[in-house]
């Protein structure tokens, strides 16, 4: 529970930034690395929000190369299937299959277009936690009934997975999945009594919340702003990539 993207969002170098700021890239960033024409500009934003990540927030690359590689993995089987059976222009043929000139353009755009998009998603993730994203969600004319849902909803995974590891350990130590039969007899048990043990916990939250006077809304006591500084580097970062962008539009045929 420890090594998770809420420990890292609440250990972080950058976790004393402008929420605001850190939105504001992030989704700003994001937006240009999935309009852009051509792969390149996608790249450098993956490789630079990578570097950000690994270097400026302090976020082990161990783990950070495990959170990657799911979409990474996607993104590859994508380039290789775009490559293979998608195009008209026919380049080379690798073991009996037709490699398209065109299906690989499409293929490496679209790589990069979810590598850069998802290492911006990425630095928010691991940079900010998610109540600080919710409540500036707030801030931006969200109602306020679907952030404190939100919220509610995402404390409520957390215990959902508690109660799932308590269980399978209590299991597991009885050598519950000592054999095929008793593993599925134990995860059967296990799923059909963890949803009672989650409801009756999450009423349990809610109790320990109404004693202590909650009313409807979880203020936030971090309540930064932007500043001068943090817009300055957001339109400067992204200055620069709109105008990488107008220039490498063409190139891209």
């Amino acid at each position: 529970m420890n090594i998770s993207v809420d420990y890292y969002a609440h250990n972080n170098s950058l976790r004393e930034s402008s929420t605001g700021f850190k939105m504001s890239l992030c989704i700003i960033t994001m937006i240009i690395s999935v309009i852009s024409p051509t792969p390149l500009i996608p790249a450098i934003v993956a490789v630079l929000m990578t570097l950000t990540i690994l270097f400026v927030a302090d976020i082990p690359a161990s783990y950070y190369l495990r959170f990657a590689a799911v979409p990474a993995g996607f993104g590859v089987l994508t380039l290789v299937l775009m490559t293979l059976f998608f195009g008209v222009n026919p380049a080379a043929t690798i073991m009996g299959l037709r490699v398209y000139s065109d299906g690989l353009q499409t293929g490496l755009l679209v790589f990069s277009r979810i590598m850069g998009g998802f290492s911006c998603l990425a630095f928010l993730a691991l940079t900010t936690p998610v109540n600080e994203i919710f409540h500036e969600l707030g801030r931006l004319g969200v109602p306020p009934a679907l952030t404190e849902i939100a919220l509610l909803m995402y404390r409520s995974i957390f215990v959902f997975i508690e109660e799932a590891s308590v269980m399978y350990h209590a299991q597991d130590t009885r050598l519950g999945y000592s054999g095929l039969r008793n593993s599925y007899r134990s995860l059967g048990l296990l799923a059909g009594n963890l949803f009672i043990r989650s409801w009756l916990r999450g009423e349990t939250v809610y109790r320990s919340m109404e004693s202590r006077c909650y009313t409807g809304s979880m203020p936030s006591l971090r309540k930064q702003s932007m500043g001068f500084r943090g817009m300055a580097m957001i339109i400067l970062f992204d200055g620069l990539l709109v105008t990488g962008l107008l220039f490498t539009s063409g190139v891209w045929l």
